[in-house]
């Protein structure tokens, strides 16, 4: 993360993402695949790991590490892009809205304080090992643990999506753009960007 001020001297955060460029593997079509995507490749995966299968899917266009889809609404749209095609950081324009998703920070197995905020119990009064323990789970009425009910477990790792958020700025020449606010996940996660239209 990092901030830029505007022509009005408005300091604004912003998350640096780069934007490929990615490359258009594949064309699906609802004739043969039973629905409009094209599948983009992004990333340098070693050639050595890579299958003959992976190989021959990629057909010589690069040694993607990531596949990914994005649906297309009618054939119109998938007809603006053909194999072999380049996305990069000019495909956006700043003040446009987008959809940003991706993969938040894996906390691991953690307890309901930090992840669910609860208070704990009193630091007084005969407390020995139970300052962070969640108390009472519920009435013995049920004989049985509720769904839903917020205990101790896995935390992060979640798949986090931001809507409507705004493109700050463009820089066509590194393929970044600049997408205020934060953005979840650590440095280097596959981000997914969808333009709103």
């Amino acid at each position: 993360m990092t901030q830029v001020f505007n022509e009005d001297g408005v300091v604004s955060p912003v998350t640096v993402l780069e934007v490929g460029p990615v490359v258009v593997v594949q064309k699906k079509n609802k004739e043969t695949d039973g629905y409009n995507a094209i599948q983009v490749g992004f990333g340098e995966k070693n050639p050595k790991k890579l299958t003959k299968a992976d190989i021959g899917h990629r057909k010589n266009l690069g040694n993607f590490r990531h596949l990914r889809e994005f649906r297309m609404k009618d054939e119109n749209d998938l007809n603006k892009y053909n194999v072999g095609d380049k996305i990069d950081a000019s495909f956006f324009s700043e003040g446009d809205k987008v959809n940003v998703s991706s993969i938040s920070k894996g906390k691991g197995f953690q307890g309901v304080v930090k992840r669910h905020g609860f208070g704990g119990g009193r630091r007084s009064h005969g407390q020995k090992h139970s300052e962070r323990e969640p108390g009472s789970i519920a009435a013995t009425g049920p004989q049985r643990v509720l769904k839903g009910t917020r205990m101790a477990g896995r935390m992060g790792s979640d798949v986090v999506t931001l809507k409507n958020v705004k493109v700050v700025q463009i820089d066509k020449e590194n393929n970044l753009i600049l997408i205020k606010g934060a953005v979840a996940g650590r440095r280097g996660t596959l981000v997914e960007v969808i333009k709103k239209l």
